[in-house]
């Protein structure tokens, strides 16, 4: 019989979600908390937080959900998170602490690598404080009381599905995190353990998304108001998820615009880069690696600037205002916001906007929105360039994701950079949660669905994008020479 529901729980580094899906990936409800993080003194900047409050939140928002259907109805719970983040458990299964991507407690101590061109050929990235052995490393050092107590190791969306169903496991877009995972071998290498004096022991058997670790607990059921049996699923990485939900083939490229915007190639074989301008991945899907470059900070940038300028105005209000910009003269005004471009030696440090002086009578908020949306579609462009030099991209279309996506001009900024068709399938806002319900399709042995409908935007060769491109590219090197 085709189930009706899907339960996925997805943590975020800002917001913990729970969504009630049907198996297409469509939102029937869903219910945010922010979760809550703390900064831990011992570090110039580690920031942790308590695994047992967000699993109160997690019980809390189920419930919520949950409410508005029959329990019956619901045939799979799977789990999703922020990349790099990990929770220590000690013998016992209790908690020790939680890592969020955020945290870099590790940061002191990565000079303790002598070939760090080993390790980038095994991992597939170039190992900084980001990831999680790093954090692991940190926090041993300073609370070595804590530190002797690890008996184990997950990713935050592994250690919900251990909560759920009191089974551990490591799924493989997650373990790709860690530093400590052979991503060509896809499988743990003692040899990067070795690296970084963390015993092998700490990490549980690797799992596959898609497998049924087994039923949700019937302690856990009842708090959450679940129906008995319900099979508890591997999910994985947020990203790796969101691309899913586009249903890509081999070698199409995927950006997911969210708080970061990670732009991902899909590969069948172990690629990696020899300038190290990019990240490889195990993918939820088996036979398969994300090719990556991320520009960063890019989302948050947009939201924080329209707190500010658009409070109580929507963004169509804002869209409408960058559009008047495109189309009446062009911009006035230039900005580099702190986004990340592969292959930079070093980041930038000190961003702003550009503008003629004095300030000239057409200068408006609209003219640093487009400086912003132009910037944060420019930053994405020159990932995808540094991308397409390592393995080319030979397709007329790009797939898009991510609730950056709502924005109608960023997406006709990345056709016209890129000069292709940007496409986007009718699920684009909640990606990840369409990806965990194709996953809990896939537990159950049915055939993964998506919602109806793809739609395109094509390059509008009336704007003079590659002028706009060369004055950003002039402005953004003048910021950094200064930063």
């Amino acid at each position: 019989m085709r189930p009706r529901h899907y339960l996925i729980i997805d943590i975020g580094t800002g917001n913990v979600r729970v969504a009630l899906a049907d198996p297409a990936g469509n939102i029937i409800k869903v219910a945010t908390d922010t979760v809550h993080y703390e900064r831990d003194q011992l570090y110039e900047d580690a920031t942790f937080f308590d695994p047992d409050r967000l699993w109160e939140q997690i019980i809390k928002l189920c419930k919520e959900v949950l409410a508005v259907v029959d329990p019956g109805s619901v045939a799979a719970v799977t789990t999703s998170s922020q990349r790099e983040g990990i929770v220590l458990l000690d013998a016992h299964g209790n908690t020790i602490t939680g890592m969020p991507n955020i945290d870099h407690r590790g940061r002191e101590f990565q000079d303790m690598l002598q070939d760090k061109d080993r390790v980038y050929a095994l991992t597939g990235r170039y190992p900084t404080s980001l990831f999680s052995a790093f954090k692991v490393v940190g926090f041993t050092r300073k609370h070595p009381a804590a530190g002797a107590k690890i008996a184990h190791m997950l990713s935050i969306s592994d250690w919900a599905l251990f909560r759920l169903c009191g089974v551990m496991g490591y799924e493989h877009s997650q373990a790709s995190e860690t530093l400590l995972y052979d991503v060509a071998a896809r499988s743990w290498s003692e040899e990067l353990c070795a690296c970084f004096g963390i015993s092998p022991a700490i990490l549980p058997r690797l799992v596959l998304s898609g497998e049924a670790l087994g039923e949700v607990l019937p302690g856990v059921a009842r708090s959450m108001g679940l129906s008995p049996g319900l099979r508890a699923v591997a999910g994985g990485a947020d990203t790796q998820l969101a691309v899913m939900s586009t249903i890509p083939g081999a070698d199409d490229v995927v950006i997911v615009s969210g708080t970061t915007t990670p732009v991902v190639k899909i590969v069948s074989r172990y690629v990696t880069d020899s300038a190290r301008r990019t990240w490889t991945n195990s993918h939820t899907l088996p036979g398969f690696f994300i090719l990556e470059t991320n520009a960063g900070v890019t989302g948050l940038n947009l939201q924080r600037y329209k707190a500010i300028f658009y409070p109580n105005e929507s963004y169509d209000v804002m869209e409408a205002e960058i559009l008047s910009v495109a189309e009446s003269g062009g911009p006035q005004c230039w900005a580099a916001l702190g986004s990340l471009i592969a292959g930079e030696e070093s980041p930038l440090l000190r961003g702003g906007f550009i503008f003629p002086a004095p300030i000239h009578h057409e200068l408006s908020r609209g003219q640093f929105a487009f400086a912003l949306v132009w910037d944060l579609a420019c930053s994405i462009y020159e990932n995808y360039l540094a991308l397409c030099g390592v393995s080319p991209h030979k397709e007329a279309y790009i797939w898009g994701c991510g609730g950056g996506m709502q924005s109608l001009v960023l997406r006709q900024f990345l056709a016209n950079l890129t000069g292709k068709e940007l496409r986007i399938r009718n699920n684009y806002r909640q990606a990840t949660v369409s990806g965990g319900a194709a996953v809990c399709s896939r537990a159950l042995g049915l055939p993964e669905e998506t919602a109806a409908g793809v739609s395109g935007t094509r390059p509008q060769p009336s704007w003079d994008t590659a002028g706009w491109y060369r004055q950003w590219k002039e402005n953004r090197n003048k910021l950094k020479e200064k930063s």
